[in-house]
């Protein structure tokens, strides 16, 4: 991942995470409380609206074992039994929520700690887990059929850097980037942000079931200095939602080269438009 020093940083405050993170399980919660746990999930086909309520409470759960524990690898978590009724699964959430944020306040941004990721701080579960629950908020809304609300213009940008950064951009050890000398830059408009991403190719050999890649691929970067190949600009909370397949991207704009487009398209399996 490209944690560059020379790339502004998108990063908010501790308390502001923290904040974020309430503020949107909340709204989750309470949404689904109130609709039909039989609900499809629009942006998860494979879900009802109690599969995605379940899920989250199971990330929450996880990662406030991993805060509190502060565990060597996750091989130790005992995954918890779903319960058998919608409301005793609000219940589960309602206490896994509470225990994430509990841990999370309780710890500072640079404590050492698990994750999957390079990036081994608590400050990386503050941010994903506010970003997690901000998108599945917007999952939520859309399965009971209500007005989606937009996420705060600066957790969004820290999402739009995050999703390019390390969802897409993220590169195993057992894998290589192939630089291209094609560049993109993401324009944030409500928050003045840009995020600079270079095409590439993928390759490697997965170990643990011998898969090769070879595919189109991306790395966010620090400006390069140079014109971009093509520019994708649009506001933060649109830009994010269109990124995890939320949206529709009816406020987005492209401009430049649209065959670099499409590629950065075939590189995050995903139709920007």
């Amino acid at each position: 991942m490209s944690h560059l020093d020379s790339r502004p940083s998108t990063r908010l405050e501790k308390s502001a995470y923290l904040e974020h993170l309430e503020r949107e399980s909340l709204r989750f919660r309470d949404v689904l409380a109130a609709a039909d746990s039989g609900l499809p999930v629009p942006s998860c086909p494979a879900w009802m609206a109690g599969d995605l309520l379940w899920h989250l409470a199971g990330v929450q759960h996880f990662w406030s074992w991993v805060v509190s524990t502060r565990p060597d690898d996750a091989e130790g978590y005992d995954e918890p039994k779903r319960p058998d009724t919608p409301e005793d699964v609000l219940a589960f959430f309602d206490t896994a929520s509470a225990a994430l944020q509990a841990a999370l306040a309780s710890a500072e941004p640079t404590d050492p700690c698990w994750t999957w990721s390079d990036d081994k701080t608590v400050g990386f579960v503050m941010r994903r887990q506010a970003l997690e629950a901000a998108i599945h908020r917007i999952d939520a809304e859309q399965a009971a059929g209500v007005d989606v609300t937009e996420i705060d213009a600066r957790l969004a940008t820290d999402g739009v850097d995050e999703v390019l950064d390390v969802m897409y951009g993220g590169c195993p050890p057992w894998g290589d980037f192939s630089p291209l000398p094609h560049y993109i830059r993401v324009d944030v408009r409500d928050t003045d942000t840009s995020v600079w991403v270079q095409l590439g190719r993928f390759s490697g050999t997965d170990p643990k079931d011998e898969v090769r890649y070879e595919e189109d691929d991306i790395h966010v970067v620090a400006d390069p200095g140079v014109e971009p190949d093509a520019v994708i600009e649009g506001s933060a909370s649109v830009l994010l939602a269109r990124l995890w397949r939320r949206g529709d991207g009816a406020d987005i704009h492209l401009a430049g080269d649209m065959g670099i487009v499409d590629h950065f398209r075939t590189a995050i399996h995903h139709p920007i438009d």
